[in-house]
């Protein structure tokens, strides 16, 4: 079976200020707040069946969410 995973959403500080979404290194989307931009991150991540990964301002990833096809789930 073809892995359908896309590449993760990520949420990135922008270089303008603001945030940006990308996948893949690709630019989707630009927005005002982290807030904002997390939950448009949600929406692509949700609809690409990935994880999100959302960074804090110094770059670093603060928190990692999957949205399906995870080749790791949790046991349980």
């Amino acid at each position: 079976m073809e892995d359908q995973r896309k590449h993760q959403i990520h949420t990135t500080p922008s270089d303008d200020g603001g945030w940006d979404i990308q996948e893949g290194g690709k630019k989707l989307s630009h927005h005002r707040t982290k807030e904002q931009a997390e939950k448009a991150g949600k929406r692509e991540a949700i609809k690409a069946r990935t994880e999100l990964k959302i960074h804090n301002r110094d770059g670093k990833i603060s928190d990692s969410i999957s949205y399906g096809n995870d080749p790791y789930p949790p046991k349980g």
